[in-house]
């Protein structure tokens, strides 16, 4: 398993009139913590795109468990919690307050897509390379 942990203060404008964060901001939160998890690896998103890689999310689900409020501190806690052969790949996110109470959990999916042959492609050498250490057996 791999875990990557971001922090995000929610800034004024990404709040609804109740002064929570507004739903749809919580997407960027995950691709927030996912960029990280991957540069944490020693990657970049350009990077991949560079190499012909493209990561489109292709489905996305979240849970919202209580309400992160302006000028909060989160914790966006990115997860893999496992490799896959296909083309896919799964990123969990847990979004934490300061009190480290769970507000939100989601999965975002996404698959490895080769821009040049425009078709899905299996996760490049490189970054499984990298992940690989993370799911070993002892």
């Amino acid at each position: 398993m791999y875990e990557a942990i971001t922090k995000i203060r929610v800034r004024y404008g990404e709040t609804d009139q109740m002064g929570y964060l507004y739903y749809g901001f919580y997407a960027l939160y995950y691709e927030v913590g996912r960029a990280e998890a991957i540069r944490e690896l020693g990657f970049t998103y350009r990077e991949l795109e560079e190499m012909g890689i493209m990561m489109p999310v292709v489905e996305l689900h979240s849970q919202y468990l209580r309400p992160a409020l302006y000028d909060n501190l989160i914790t966006v806690k990115t997860i893999l919690k496992e490799l896959t052969e296909d083309s896919k790949i799964k990123f969990h996110s847990e979004l934490y307050n300061e009190d480290n109470q769970l507000l939100n959990k989601g999965v975002t999916t996404l698959v490895f897509y080769d821009a040049k042959a425009k078709q899905k492609t299996k996760m490049p050498d490189v970054l499984k390379e990298k992940l690989l250490p993370f799911f070993s057996k002892l």
